[in-house]
């Protein structure tokens, strides 16, 4: 009888396993302090190394794990759940969505279907709502296809905040810090105050160039200066290397971001055509970092846009 059962669930998990489609990507847990872990995805593009571009983290407590956003496709939140079961079986009780971007959100479903409750930034209603997450998801499908398919949907938050939050799991205290909208249409980051950990979503890019979309470039910035002064020994990026010397971990995006702000307010104060200002400005101390021949032109373009709006 006991074989039979033994048999049974192995052939339960099997058919689990099966439901995603493999990944030929390295998708490993690193520890970074106490029972803090993180997952460090590679630096590329969106759709570059089967969606594995972003990073996740998790927490191990004595009433169960909390993690920090769920990777870019189902079978990457799939992998991300197996590192977590090589380390405990104790359930998954929340999944904190740092914001809602497709690269970090498409692999909730591996979570959802633990029970796990989806906690998410106000804002994420919007970018659920919008023609973007629609017609990016069927875009992916194409571009990311066999990881996300017909079968890969946007998983709704059970709960939305709009304000700092302090709660424990376990033995573990955290505080959710709101910022709004800021890198996208509501962003958040978890601090584990027990770990002295910090998980910041995309308010900060690690050894690559970020992405700026239609983000607040202002309020980013202003955002970064919080974040440089929160009591932290340990800080975990949206993209990049985690690591023990926070302000360092921040400075690039720290001081890309100033440096779209400072030349074009003067490119739109002087009312410089795009083309002129972009071939004007001196990239040297930018152009050596991961993606910023597919990324920056983009983000001037976009800052550009933003400045021409708010001086307007």
């Amino acid at each position: 009888m006991k074989i039979l059962i033994i048999l049974c669930g192995c052939l339960i998990m099997s058919l689990h396993a099966e439901e995603y489609e493999q990944i030929s990507v390295d998708v490993r847990a690193n520890n970074i302090s106490g029972n803090s872990y993180y997952i460090s995805g590679y630096s590329g593009s969106a759709t570059e190394f089967e969606g594995f571009i972003s990073n996740a983290g998790f927490v191990i407590t004595s009433d169960g794990v909390l993690v920090f956003d769920a990777l870019g496709s189902p079978p990457l939140g799939n992998a991300l759940l197996g590192e977590i079961r090589k380390l405990t079986d104790k359930p998954i009780r929340i999944v904190i969505v740092s914001h809602y971007h497709a690269d970090h959100i498409y692999g909730l479903q591996a979570f959802k279907d633990e029970g796990a409750e989806i906690w998410a930034p106000k804002g994420a209603w919007d970018y659920i709502d919008s023609e973007l997450s629609e017609n990016l998801l069927e875009s992916r499908r194409e571009s990311l296809y066999p990881w996300v398919n017909e079968e890969t949907h946007i998983v709704r938050p059970n709960r939305i905040f709009d304000k700092d939050y302090k709660f424990s799991l376990g033995e573990h205290e955290f505080s959710i810090n709101y910022f709004g909208k800021v890198h996208s249409d509501g962003d958040m980051s978890l601090l584990n105050i027990t770990d002295g950990v910090i998980y910041s979503g995309d308010i900060i890019f690690e050894g690559r160039i970020p992405f700026v979309g239609d983000a607040d470039l202002v309020e980013w910035a202003i955002t970064i200066d919080k974040v440089r002064k929160m009591p932290v020994k340990y800080f975990v990026p949206g993209h990049g290397k985690a690591s023990n010397k926070p302000n360092e971990t921040m400075d690039l995006t720290y001081r890309y971001l100033n440096y779209l702000l400072d030349k074009f307010t003067v490119a739109v104060e002087e009312m410089q055509e795009f083309d002129d200002a972009y071939d004007s400005i001196d990239w040297s101390e930018f152009e050596k970092n991961n993606a910023f021949e597919i990324a920056n032109r983009k983000n001037a373009f976009a800052a550009y846009l933003y400045l021409e709006k708010i001086l307007d």
